[in-house]
């Protein structure tokens, strides 16, 4: 499907230079000489490459749809990550680095969505927010709330989160999995 250069959003996937790229980042711009256009952040989901592109409103670019299977994510083996369709039992092993930061954030048995190119895996989707237990939370000094009221803590995957000082070891909290921030206590 095409679309105008202007139409581009993040989290498009868009053919481009015989490439598959998804969108990061866009910029709307409308300059008081010449026509508006669109400053679009991509990165290569092949390759992993960025690219920063001008889209004009006149030029056009094939939107692409990614066919999506549930997949249950299994144990990582070396720097590749085995995951079973949840359908046909059939394991696939990908390489860690696909998933990006996001990595950490996998549990045993987690239920994830792959994103399919002509039936080859490019990302995987991980659920928007996961449950995990504080390992290490720094001690609130007194009088300390007047400036930020966060403090730096280590969760068991051993990613490190801000929190709120209320928040100590051996909590479990829900984390936004792609800001790598706090969302609450868990229930």
């Amino acid at each position: 499907m095409k679309i105008s250069g202007v139409d581009i959003r993040p989290g498009n996937i868009l053919e481009y230079e015989k490439g598959i790229w998804k969108v990061a980042k866009t910029q709307h711009t409308q300059p008081g000489k010449g026509g508006a256009f669109m400053q679009v952040e991509m990165k290569n989901l092949i390759d992993g490459r960025k690219t920063n592109v001008r889209f004009r409103s006149a030029d056009t670019v094939e939107k692409v749809r990614l066919d999506t299977k549930d997949f249950q994510f299994l144990y990582a083996e070396g720097d590749d990550l085995v995951f079973m369709d949840t359908e046909s039992y059939e394991q696939i092993n990908l390489p860690a680095d696909l998933l990006g930061d996001a990595a950490a954030f996998l549990q045993d048995g987690m239920q994830v969505l792959l994103e399919l190119w002509e039936e080859r895996p490019i990302s995987v989707q991980l659920p928007e927010q996961v449950e995990a237990t504080i390992v290490e939370a720094d001690a609130v000094v007194k009088g300390q709330t007047a400036s930020s009221s966060y403090k730096p803590a280590v969760l068991d995957n051993g990613v490190r989160v801000m929190v709120p000082p209320h928040i100590e070891s051996g909590t479990r909290i829900v984390v936004d999995v792609y800001e790598k921030a706090y969302v609450r206590k868990a229930d």
